[in-house]
C-alpha cells in the first residue's frame, strides 16, 4: 500500500494564482524526489463548524480560502528519503518558491493508506 501525506492552509483569496504557481512548482520538484501524485484543491464548499471544522482548523479568515493537499507515495520509505531531499532541492526555498500563505497556520500529516479502491 501507498503513503499519504495530508495538508490544509488558508490561502488568501487574492492570492489563488500565486498559490497555483507555487503549487505547479511544488509538484514538479515532489514528484522528481519520488512522489506518485500530487492534488490540490482549492475550497469550494467548505462550511464553519460549531465543535470544529477546516476553516477553523486553520484560522481561516473571511478573505481567504481553504486549500486542501495530498501527495501519494509508493512506501513510507521513498516519501521519508524524498521529503528529506525536497527540504534541500532550492527549488523549494522561500527566495525560488515563497508560500503565497501563513505557513504557520498550515495543517499537515503522513498517513498509512488502510484502503484503496
Amino acid at each position: 500500500m501507498s503513503y499519504v501525506d495530508g495538508f490544509v492552509a488558508a490561502v488568501p483569496t487574492k492570492n489563488k494564482e500565486k498559490y497555483i504557481e507555487h503549487a505547479k512548482l511544488s509538484a514538479v520538484v515532489f514528484k522528481a524526489h519520488g512522489a506518485l501524485k500530487i492534488t490540490e484543491a482549492w475550497g469550494d464548499n467548505v462550511p464553519d463548524g460549531v465543535v470544529t471544522s477546516f476553516p477553523m482548523a486553520v484560522n481561516c479568515g473571511k478573505d481567504e480560502t481553504v486549500v486542501f493537499s495530498s501527495v501519494v507515495w509508493p512506501t513510507k520509505e521513498i516519501r521519508d528519503a524524498g521529503w528529506e531531499a525536497i527540504m534541500e532541492d532550492p527549488r523549494m526555498h522561500p527566495d525560488q518558491n515563497p508560500m503565497p500563505f501563513d505557513g504557520k497556520r498550515l495543517i499537515y500529516g503522513g498517513f498509512d493508506v488502510i484502503l484503496e479502491e
